[in-house]
């Protein structure tokens, strides 16, 4: 991670890592629900719901490749792949194709093997620490975003929704570092740059978010809800979770304007809160939310302390 300062590089990737756990502990509750109704019961919901905040498979996962990179100072898929199946707890809300996943990997069967061709945005929701880890070398966000998209995903979309959000967290990361503001233009084309011959209509898709105009968030939320299914298909969900970050001015914002979206809420506020926390940092999540997060053996302080491992050993 360079000659950067420590704690500037620790504050982003711990930004980007609990900005995956906040956003889909604050989606969570509203999973599966249309803005309208999100909107009619809270008006915007922006509050931790539950009593606790807890995460689901995409903060899961997203442990199991901060475990990775722990372990092995690099990221490894046959190391990742055993990391998914260790943790693997059905009761996070884990789509049905992953437990066949997860069962393979338990028999032994190769990582590249046991995937399937799921177009869904499984390999997207998890990818921060890739984006975070990698964030100087483009072509090594992509390489291995797709090494870890391919445990689970084998379909065009799948695996281009991991290198879009990979590279929409690491270029925010870059941003952030240097505090240079978001050109929305530049950022969107410099991500369909890296998708394009993985799936060329990802691209297109990203560029429906240039013809959204600022507005108030309820006018942002009905530009976005307008142009995507917001279901968990890869292409629908990853571009409207960049949407919210490059057409809000802060995390809070980017966040509330994510899970508001409705549909998977809980992943497009993972996949938000991932690019918005590195580009503002860890000290621009909300405090409360923070404090809300669960907090057991594998909660908020032992994702805050893997980042600390990572960091800790790329700068020296």
């Amino acid at each position: 991670m360079g000659n950067l300062n420590k704690q500037q590089l620790l504050d982003r990737f711990l930004g980007s890592a609990l900005g995956t756990f906040v956003g889909d502990a604050l989606g969570e509750p509203v999973e599966g629900w249309p803005h309208k109704a999100i909107y009619s019961r809270f008006g915007f919901l922006d509050t931790m719901i539950r009593e606790q905040g807890r995460y689901t498979d995409d903060t899961q996962m997203m442990i199991g490749i901060l475990e990775t990179l722990m372990e092995k100072g690099a990221f490894d898929p046959g190391l990742c792949a055993h990391k998914f199946q260790e943790n693997f707890d059905p009761r996070r809300g884990y789509g049905r194709r992953i437990f066949g996943v997860v069962e393979r990997i338990r028999q032994g069967i190769p990582w590249d093997q046991v995937g399937t061709d799921s177009f869904g945005n499984g390999g997207a929701m998890r990818i921060a620490p890739i984006g975070c880890f990698y964030y100087r070398d483009l072509q090594a966000v992509k390489e291995n975003a797709i090494l870890s998209a391919r445990i689970t995903h084998n379909h065009p979309e799948g695996l281009a929704g991991a290198v879009a959000q990979a590279t929409a967290v690491g270029l925010a990361f870059q941003y952030g570092l240097s505090d240079e503001p978001i050109e929305l233009d530049r950022f969107l084309d410099r991500i369909t740059a890296q998708v394009i011959d993985t799936d060329k209509r990802f691209g297109e898709y990203l560029d429906d978010i240039k013809s959204i105009s600022r507005g108030s968030m309820l006018e942002v939320i009905e530009a976005i809800t307008g142009r995507y299914g917001l279901s968990l298909r890869a292409i629908e969900s990853v571009p409207a979770a960049i949407g919210a970050f490059v057409l809000t001015d802060s995390f809070r914002d980017a966040v509330v304007l994510a899970v508001n979206l409705g549909g998977d809420t809980d992943t497009i506020g993972a996949m938000a809160g991932a690019v918005a926390g590195a580009y503002y940092g860890y000290g621009q999540i909300p405090k409360e939310w923070l404090n809300h997060l669960e907090n057991g053996a594998k909660g908020r302080d032992y994702v805050i302390n893997c980042v600390k491992h990572i960091v800790s050993w790329k700068s020296n």
